[in-house]
């Protein structure tokens, strides 16, 4: 958990850096509304859905829970980007005890304008994510914890309501490994407002 705690930390300080930096940068060079090298930042809070089984027995489940998310992103033209994020997608009870994971990602972002005020999104990257089980041993449900990369999509809509402020509609799907080397599909359908810089 520690050794996550640090990587955590300093790459969303990495992000943080770069996302101010690119901002500057876009400023100087454009006030277009998709000038190249745009660059913003974003906090959401959603719903978060574990496609996890409850085990054996009579043990019950949580579907999901509150998740957040904040990230950073730049495109390098009009219509593409990367992307990084941290979220935590919050705790279930399950199988006796409970389930919770968190993750950084890094996607390649895609932004189609419809019109001046409404844009569609989508992404696809990779998700490092840490979770923690903890289980009745008659379940069947293996506890601990696990670290690893796993795919990640994503589709949504954006609002314009200022050059500066938006709001994002967006779900997202991140397949991450649990304890017992058991890889699930976690989703994320949630509401972000976003800065540009």
């Amino acid at each position: 958990m520690k050794k996550f705690s640090t990587l955590y930390s300093r790459l969303f300080i990495a992000a943080a850096m770069s996302t101010v930096v690119m901002g500057v940068q876009a400023q100087s060079n454009s006030s277009s509304l998709y000038a190249p090298g745009s660059t913003y930042i974003e906090f959401g809070v959603g719903q978060s859905d574990y496609s996890l089984g409850n085990g054996i027995g009579v043990f019950g489940s949580d579907q999901g829970d509150t998740a957040y998310s904040l990230r950073g992103g730049a495109f390098f033209n009009s219509n593409v980007g990367m992307e990084l994020g941290v979220t935590n997608f919050g705790t279930v009870n399950r199988a006796g005890g409970t389930t919770k994971a968190q993750g950084i990602n890094l996607s390649l972002i895609g932004k189609m304008p419809v019109n001046a005020n409404f844009n569609l999104l989508g992404k696809i990257g990779t998700t490092y994510s840490h979770t923690e089980v903890s289980s009745n041993p008659a379940s069947g449900i293996v506890a601990g914890t696990q670290d690893d990369f796993g795919l990640s999509y994503g589709i949504g809509a954006e609002y314009l309501f200022t050059p500066q402020w938006s709001g994002v509609l967006q779900y997202e799907s991140q397949d991450i490994k649990f304890a017992g080397d058991r890889t699930d599909r976690v989703g994320v359908t949630s509401l972000s407002a976003r800065y540009r810089f």
